[in-house]
């Protein structure tokens, strides 16, 4: 079975960064492209970043780029989201998502908190 288990959520204040890890289990990681979501309190789902396969390619979302950087470890199965120069409106829960033939598997999400 698919699991998608996120970590490295937390308090930080703005300007602050934060590494985010998420941990796949229960399919051949190195065959799909991965991706971040976050959900910020009263606001949709957004699509955040999404990262290659190989680790070679990757986009971001507007409001992240230039700040976060996805990468991926295929040999241990691991995603992460290093996140920097956070501000306020990032305040959200994040969430990993892999596609595997037309669905899409989720992970339970880890929160990320940018208050002073």
């Amino acid at each position: 079975q698919v699991q998608l288990v996120e970590s490295g959520g937390g308090l930080v204040q703005p300007g602050g960064s934060l590494r985010l890890s998420c941990v796949a289990s229960g399919f051949t990681f190195s065959m799909y492209r991965m991706y971040w979501y976050r959900q910020a309190p009263g606001k949709e789902r957004e699509w955040v970043a999404w990262i290659s396969t190989l680790g070679d390619s990757s986009n971001y979302g507007d409001s992240v780029k230039g700040r976060f950087t996805i990468s991926r470890d295929n040999s241990k199965n691991t995603m992460y989201l290093q996140m920097n120069s956070l501000k306020p409106e990032d305040t959200a829960v994040y969430y990993c998502k892999v596609r595997r033939q037309g669905m899409e598997d989720w992970g339970k999400g880890t929160l990320v908190t940018v208050s002073s």
